[in-house]
């Protein structure tokens, strides 16, 4: 078997074999993308977010080996269901561009099953997704940390956020639909003018379909505690009904539909 490491491979080898490292699944209504979903959490990220709630997808070696083949016959299994309630497949993680090829695989396997696919990405391995990749996606769910280069640094303690605005453009011109999401951090991403940048971003994106804003909450705590690892936020309130409808007023003045 072949484990997507991220690295080139010979294009003999072949794709039923490919092996990903996936964290865990579960089915979600409304919330990853329409209908009752399949969500597969596939292990491993590059990003440190401080309000990130799943510390424990943070490694690939948090995960088990499952072929494409394995994870399909798991989806399977609620093929039926999923479809009559409207929904689909959802690849999330973690960041599943991490194992692009093995998502790629996995999303035109589902693709050719008729599934309604989804990826929910930060974008910021956009990169990494190829033609064939997104051709196999009906839906992008695309975490803007923030617009401004110095609060997402904060925020996600490593990396930049241009790989991020680049993907979101690339999206649009090519028609994939986006629902793009904001986690509203007190203290932290919720300046007026950081706000005023990502929503000016969203403006931009032709094929942006909502905009949801997520309060921040600290529901993840337990999970930092039981890896020894400190929560960088355990002190941080989450944003009052007044931010939050500051926040949400100004994507709404761009004409953008918010959640």
């Amino acid at each position: 078997m072949t484990v997507d490491d991220g690295a080139g491979h010979p294009a003999a080898q072949a794709a039923r074999e490919l092996t990903g490292a996936v964290h865990s699944w579960d089915l979600s209504v409304g919330v990853d993308g329409p209908g009752t979903r399949f969500v597969a959490f596939l292990a491993g990220c590059p990003l440190r977010c401080q309000y990130c709630h799943s510390p424990d997808t943070w490694y690939r070696r948090s995960g088990r080996h499952r072929t494409v083949d394995e994870l399909m016959a798991e989806i399977g299994r609620y093929r039926r269901f999923i479809e009559m309630a409207g929904g689909g497949v959802t690849l999330s993680g973690g960041e599943p561009l991490l194992q692009h090829r093995f998502a790629g695989e996995v999303l035109r396997r589902c693709h050719d099953l008729g599934l309604h696919t989804a990826l929910d990405t930060s974008g910021f391995l956009g990169d990494r997704a190829d033609d064939a990749l997104l051709d196999a996606t009906d839906l992008v769910l695309l975490d803007v940390k923030s617009r401004d280069p110095e609060t997402y640094r904060r925020a996600t303690r490593t990396g930049q956020v241009a790989p991020t605005l680049r993907f979101g453009r690339r999206l649009a011109q090519r028609g994939t639909p986006i629902w793009m999401r904001f986690v509203l951090v007190p203290g932290l991403t919720d300046a007026p003018e950081n706000v005023a940048g990502i929503a000016d971003f969203a403006a931009e994106l032709t094929s942006l379909q909502r905009v949801e804003v997520l309060p921040f909450h600290r529901l993840g705590a337990h999970k930092y505690a039981e890896l020894g690892l400190t929560f960088p936020l355990a002190q941080t309130e989450p944003p009052t009904a007044e931010l939050l409808d500051r926040v949400r007023g100004q994507f709404a003045e761009r004409g953008l539909t918010v959640y």
